[in-house]
């Protein structure tokens, strides 16, 4: 193979394949990654089904939208990362031998850590940060339920809300073997949002009250009661929709309750918004990602060649933590 090329997943009409592409050029603010591996996203999904989720990178479609790995090639107005460092990164087309990252979109991978874990963690870590810090206003002493608790996105959310020290830390899955594992990863109290007596343990479990913060992956049929769990100014900030994008909702509950409704999602941000994710969430809480504080279980591993075996265990919704896509370049 030219050194002008390489091996990357691209989206086709009959679904995805490996294929031989244009190696990316560098631009002035990015920095090129010799990719170890890359985390399989709920969203990477989706954008095999036809929903334009910003994770297909250029005319050749190249899917991914994280990757770690090794620096290999920094541009002229890069600052902080340097050649050979291993870094985690966020973008468009990471499911490839190389991949490009603005350099404000990369974390360091931390010292004692393989690629292999540190791919697991960047867009999880940001995505969690961004909703229970900033969007919810969390604080300490307060009560937080995550719903979709047994994903990448939800482990890492609820051990954040541990570690910002909430006085209660509840996680919703419907399956009875992932949800006996949540209290492995921050989950004082474990429910099934398929029972329809789970707002009543909530109350329960909060003195009536609902909880402060809710992170809701689920959206769909169950948003009202989602909603009757949250406390009077309660926050409800939804990144996700894995129950589905529409559903019956009642505003005069909304009202009732005043509760606070925060939609958020990367697909609608600048790059500098993007940066300011970035910046925020390793200033607050890398000391404690260094410190491994944070764990990220792997469901399964892939290689590149198997992305669409990778694609379809995601897609049957059995897994627990991250399935992961390794790169032997």
């Amino acid at each position: 193979m030219s050194e002008n090329k390489m091996q990357a997943v691209i989206l086709t009409e009959d679904g995805v394949t490996l294929a031989e592409v244009d190696r990316p050029e560098v631009k002035s603010t990015q920095v090129l990654v010799k990719v170890a591996s890359c985390s399989v996203n709920r969203s990477d999904l989706l954008t095999t089904q036809g929903k334009n989720y910003g994770h297909v990178g250029g005319a050749a479609k190249v899917m991914g939208a994280a990757c770690c790995g090794e620096v290999v090639e920094v541009g002229s107005d890069v600052s902080g990362v340097s050649l050979g460092d291993r870094v985690m990164a966020v973008g468009a087309a990471g499911w490839a031998e190389y991949a490009l990252a603005d350099y404000r979109r990369t974390l360091p991978v931390p010292d004692g850590m393989d690629l292999i874990q540190g791919g697991t963690f960047s867009s999880a870590f940001l995505t969690m940060h961004d909703a229970i810090v900033t969007n919810g206003e969390f604080k300490s002493g307060q009560s937080i339920l995550i719903q979709g608790a047994s994903t990448g996105v939800g482990i890492m959310g609820m051990q954040m809300g541990k570690h910002l020290g909430a006085s209660l830390v509840i996680g919703t899955s419907t399956n009875a073997d992932r949800r006996a594992r949540l209290g492995e990863f921050g989950a004082d109290l474990a429910l099934d949002s398929s029972d329809p007596g789970w707002v009543d343990q909530v109350l329960e479990a909060t003195d009536g009250k609902g909880v402060d913060l809710i992170i809701d992956q689920i959206s769909g049929s169950i948003f009202n009661q989602t909603m009757a769990a949250t406390k009077i100014h309660g926050r409800i900030v939804n990144v996700g929709r894995l129950g589905g994008e529409n559903a019956e909702f009642d505003f005069n509950m909304l009202a009732e309750r005043r509760l606070t409704y925060i939609g958020t999602t990367g697909r609608t941000r600048s790059l500098e918004e993007h940066a300011e994710v970035f910046r925020s969430a390793k200033a607050d809480l890398w000391d404690a990602m260094e410190a491994g504080v944070f764990k990220m279980p792997i469901d399964s591993t892939f290689d590149l060649s198997e992305a669409s075996a990778a694609l379809e265990r995601s897609a049957a919704n059995k897994h627990f933590g991250r399935i992961m896509l390794t790169v032997n370049a």
